[in-house]
């Protein structure tokens, strides 16, 4: 079904709104896969916070202009599906990945993460990205550690002092 002009219009803007606000884009070829496929990743797509679209590579080239990934302009070719991250970077990545497991006609073709472009085995690397429940108890596992060493080494004199007196009352009772 052709569009007309204000629905093309309505395409670009959308799209454009999801590009300025994403974390990262993966673009894949979805020929061959069918309509139950598809509903499929739409389900699991909206679950984990990831915009996910089928649009004419002519309006999405359009409205990713002024944003980081205008860089893919020139190499979108083919029936694409993209898949915006909108909460976490890793989100869209994750998806493609373990969706493409499941059906091999899904093939990641280009990531695009902080106005650079990878090539689509690259999904691997942008599905490894930490959630931000992960990455949050990294740093905060990074910050405890110095206060725990620090409780370790106060402690240690006493401890080395409570040793010593175990260790002398043990020899005295032998």
């Amino acid at each position: 079904m052709a569009l007309n002009l204000t629905q093309k219009q309505e395409v670009v803007a959308e799209l454009a709104e999801v590009a300025g606000k994403a974390h990262s884009l993966v673009a894949a070829e979805y020929a061959g896969l069918t309509v139950e496929q598809l509903t499929s990743l739409r389900k699991k797509a909206r679950q984990e916070g990831v915009f996910l679209k089928v649009a004419k590579n002519t309006l999405v080239s359009r409205a990713v202009e002024g944003t980081d990934y205008a860089v893919i302009a020139d190499e979108l070719t083919g029936p694409l599906l993209y898949a915006f991250s909108k909460e976490d970077p890793g989100a869209a990545g994750r998806l493609i990945k373990e969706f493409a497991k499941a059906n091999d006609k899904l093939k990641p073709r280009l990531v695009s993460l902080g106005g650079q472009k990878y090539p689509g085995s690259h999904v691997d690397v942008l599905a490894s990205l930490p959630t931000r429940d992960q990455a949050l108890s990294m740093l905060l596992s990074v910050m405890v550690q110095p206060a725990t060493m620090l409780v370790r080494l106060l402690s240690e004199p006493a401890s080395q002092i409570a040793r010593v007196t175990n260790a002398v009352g043990q020899q005295k009772a032998a």
